[in-house]
């Protein structure tokens, strides 16, 4: 029988993303948003139930068996680390790893735009990084925090479920709290995250009332907050915080969210044909006078043209994005054409320059 150190170990050879363990099936790999049988045997639940066992200890399986869901982290000798849920779907035991790189990349390596850069600088407000499972928005704000980690002499606090990418103390003092280990719940740690000096706070994700009132709070009493949501763009983010609230606070959260909202980085992960990996796409809304405005008066229809009229300020459309990065060779015209929002505008964007798209700036086709 296979133990889950030996095939997480095969899976960081093969550039995996993702591991998932399933009774009945072999060890099953992501690599590239494809999935890949290892060459293990068959998982029974026995051998799925040890895997568990070995992971979280006596004590905190108990745990597991009595809620029959886990979300944790666990680090391999070489010091690779991988989020992990472990859970029972039909009777038996299933579990998802993560890979989490040793190494936080910089802003310009995931190619972030250099606007991303600039949020670092902020003294105070929420920035919201968003997007489906798996759309890289771990990455982008450890991505963010390291090179605020380089730069400044900040207290820094992060409350995350579980910790994935371990940041040292460079410039910054960072204290890293794993919900469920370090601090119950979300809403309980941002109670008493106020009363511990922070200069910079980081959520998870803002997954509940809650956390999303304690979130806001915090940015609005004058910290730099990080955070992120399950939306694909950023007029949805807008309106998903409203909608969280009862109808009779909606109108307060609209005045507390133009005062204290930042920017919104919607992303999502496109494969590269340039070279095996992966390369993300961003919506990016920054909160001009304007946008605060649309905020406070319920106009969040209009965020979408503001966005698309507003790239001087350095606001970025999903579709100009998508443009960007098939120009500058990452991605292929056909996925390009097909996840953009208007296929049709697209095509004709992108067939006048094919196979001349070097050096091309999207700037100058995008009007």
């Amino acid at each position: 029988m296979v133990d889950v150190k030996t095939i997480l170990t095969e899976a960081i050879k093969q550039s995996a993303s993702d591991v998932h363990i399933n009774v009945g099936l072999p060890p099953i790999l992501r690599k590239n948003t494809d999935l890949v049988d290892m060459e293990f045997p068959v998982v029974s639940n026995e051998h799925a139930k040890e895997m568990v066992l070995a992971l979280l200890g006596p004590d905190r399986f108990k745990k597991f068996e009595a809620m029959r869901d886990a979300d944790f982290s666990t680090m391999l000798d070489d010091g690779h680390r991988f989020r992990v849920n472990a859970h029972y779907q039909r009777g038996t035991i299933a579990i998802a790893f993560r890979l989490i790189p040793n190494l936080i990349p910089s802003i310009d390596d995931i190619h972030l735009p250099p606007i991303v850069k600039e949020l670092t600088d902020l003294p105070r407000g929420l920035v919201l990084v968003t997007g489906h499972t798996g759309a890289g928005k771990s990455t982008s704000l450890a991505s963010m925090l390291g090179l605020i980690n380089s730069k400044y002499r900040k207290h820094v606090i992060t409350l995350e479920d579980p910790i994935e990418y371990a940041l040292e103390n460079r410039t910054c003092i960072i204290e890293q709290r794993e919900i469920g280990f370090d601090c119950p719940s979300f809403g309980a740690a941002l109670k008493r995250v106020l009363r511990q000096d922070p200069d910079i706070i980081m959520v998870g994700e803002m997954r509940d009332l809650e956390t999303t009132r304690s979130t806001v709070t915090a940015a609005e009493t004058g910290h730099l907050v990080f955070s992120t949501l399950h939306t694909i763009n950023a007029a949805q983010t807008i309106e998903r915080i409203i909608d969280i609230y009862p109808a009779g606070q909606q109108n307060q959260i609209r005045t507390m969210l133009a005062n204290t909202l930042q920017a919104v980085i919607s992303q999502t992960l496109f494969r590269r044909v340039d070279q095996p990996g992966m390369v993300p796409c961003v919506e990016i809304l920054l909160c001009t006078s304007a946008v605060r405005n649309c905020i406070r008066e319920n106009r969040i229809y209009e965020i979408a043209n503001i966005i698309e009229t507003s790239r001087k300020f350095g606001m970025m459309t999903m579709d100009n994005s998508i443009a960007d990065a098939y120009f500058k060779g990452f991605i292929g015209r056909e996925e390009a054409i097909a996840r953009s929002s208007n296929p049709a505008k697209m095509e004709k964007l992108l067939k006048p320059v094919e196979g001349a798209r070097e050096g091309r700036q999207v700037a100058s086709v995008i009007e």
